[in-house]
């Protein structure tokens, strides 16, 4: 391995280092706050990804029509808890926001020849149809359940997931898909070329990081939000909803998932199962991270792109293998230091 090979790999490892440890912030955001380890974080990255390449190759996109039935769920659900808790049917004109919003994107996606706009325009709308998924997931899948056994919570996510990969393969198919960079220059420096695609995942990472960090120190919800991950019976005992807590994070998560997606589209081929694979690679980084410490996390998930393009190199039909190893001594640690058992209460 000389010098040049050594700096391309490093180069392959930060780029999806970077990805990595955004999935990993996303499950520790939802984790910390609610609980739940969300195993469909993933299908957030391949959605949008293909939803996307979908846009790019003027194919249509029935991901609107899933947007539009969790709506109607929502609000189903939403009147039968208000139904049974005052013993009226009452419909508020929150309860509208989400159909009324899925209808209108769906109309939008019909009648606009969305393929002839930029790159901006289809990442944007990309974002308002994945993002909204986020809160409508936790709506109708976890609220109801919220306050049960942390298992319970694991079981439905991976009911979720399961549900949600056969759901990607009837709405984008079998066929793989990857879309044009967004840019074709490179920078040189000394004898290595670093592709503009890098800078673009690496820049909106630590962007997205950024804003990330002061959101939670300083704005109101992303107080209440750590609030609740530190506490969450004292987080509700003054006032702060565990429901939009719980949202809140799982629009994080998703609007985290879907930048992921866009920045990784150009990148590699994504199928419709594919983004199981890389948030379990960002979930090994949060193990190393404790599901507690977002930095350690966020190193932990650059080292896991480091050794993932490092072996490619050396061993690449053990890639996979050397990757998901690496968990194991952590888990071994963490194990001998918490040194006992507690019992949830």
């Amino acid at each position: 391995m000389n010098y040049q090979i050594m700096m391309l790999l490093g180069q392959d490892g930060v780029t999806n280092g970077a990805i990595y440890a955004l999935l990993a912030l996303s499950i520790l955001l939802v984790f910390t706050v609610t609980r739940i380890l969300f195993i469909p974080q993933g299908e957030f990255v391949s959605f949008a990804a293909l939803c996307m390449a979908a846009m790019e190759a003027g194919k249509p996109l029935y991901i609107c029509w899933l947007l539009l039935a969790l709506s109607l769920i929502a609000l189903v659900m939403d009147i039968k808890d208000r139904h049974q808790a005052g013993g009226k049917l009452r419909i508020k004109a929150d309860d509208l926001t989400f159909p009324v919003y899925a209808l209108g994107t769906c109309a939008l996606l019909a009648l606009v020849p969305i393929s002839a706009a930029g790159k901006p325009i289809q990442a944007l709308l990309t974002l308002a149809l994945i993002v909204p998924l986020g809160p409508l997931m936790y709506r109708v899948f976890f609220q109801a359940i919220a306050a049960g056994h942390s298992l319970v919570l694991l079981i439905v996510s991976i009911a979720v997931h399961v549900a949600l990969v056969g759901i990607g393969l009837l709405m984008f198919g079998a066929e793989g898909a990857r879309i044009q960079p967004f840019s074709d220059g490179s920078i040189q420096l000394g004898e290595v070329n670093i592709n503009s695609q890098t800078i673009w995942v690496v820049a909106v990472s630590l962007i997205l990081i950024v804003a990330l960090y002061f959101f939670f120190e300083k704005t109101l919800y992303g107080k209440a939000l750590r609030a609740t991950a530190v506490n969450r019976l004292g987080a509700e005992l003054v006032g702060i909803s565990p429901e939009l807590a719980g949202k809140a994070s799982f629009s994080l998560a998703a609007l985290i998932g879907a930048l992921s997606g866009i920045l990784v589209a150009p990148i590699t081929t994504i199928y419709f199962d594919s983004g199981f694979l890389i948030s379990l690679k960002g979930f090994v980084g949060a193990i190393i991270g404790g599901l507690v410490s977002y930095p350690v996390a966020a190193i932990g998930a650059l080292g896991i792109g480091l050794a993932e393009a490092f072996s490619t190199f050396w061993a690449s039909s053990y890639k996979e293998v050397i990757v998901f190893t690496l968990i194991l001594p952590f888990l071994l640690w963490r194990s001998l230091a918490h040194g006992g058992v507690e019992e949830e209460e």
